[in-house]
């Protein structure tokens, strides 16, 4: 079972695809796009991070820092994030741990989900929108959580 809306996030605190550590305790009471994605280069994947990158300074005038996650090294994040002009961090999630924390379900017990998290300033969870095959609706939830919590 998977965290939802109103659990407290695990604390994160992964490499992204510089070897910077990005730690969810050091965002300064900024909220959080966490999104993970199955893999680097994938058809889906490029079309939600593009959507992401497309979106970004709205996101950011938000007051939201957004970060992306996957089980790939950091070598193929860097080419990924270089290819496709991705303006945030990719974070090296190997072994899943990251992915196992947040209990993000997997496809037919093989291909890792797409979920995205939007976590609010104090690390609880505020939106969670779990769906595989639109890569670009995440970009919408995340935008459409961060506009009700800047309202609320």
């Amino acid at each position: 079972m998977g965290l939802a809306v109103g659990d407290r996030a695990p604390l994160i605190a992964l490499a992204d695809q510089s070897g910077t550590e990005r730690r969810s305790d050091q965002l300064g009471g900024r909220a959080l796009v966490l999104f993970f994605y199955p893999k680097d280069d994938t058809p889906g994947c490029t079309m939600e991070a593009c959507a992401f990158r497309d979106s970004f300074s709205d996101l950011q005038a938000l007051g939201a820092e957004v970060w992306g996650v996957s089980g790939d090294d950091a070598a193929s994040h860097q080419r990924f994030a270089q290819r496709h002009n991705l303006p945030f961090p990719l974070l090296v999630d190997r072994g899943n741990a990251l992915r196992k924390a947040f209990g993000v379900p997997s496809v037919l017990g093989l291909l890792p989900g797409r979920v995205t998290y939007v976590i609010d300033g104090e690390g609880v969870i505020r939106h969670v929108f779990n769906n595989l095959l639109d890569g670009a609706a995440h970009r919408r939830e995340a935008l459409d959580a961060l506009r009700a919590l800047q309202a609320a």
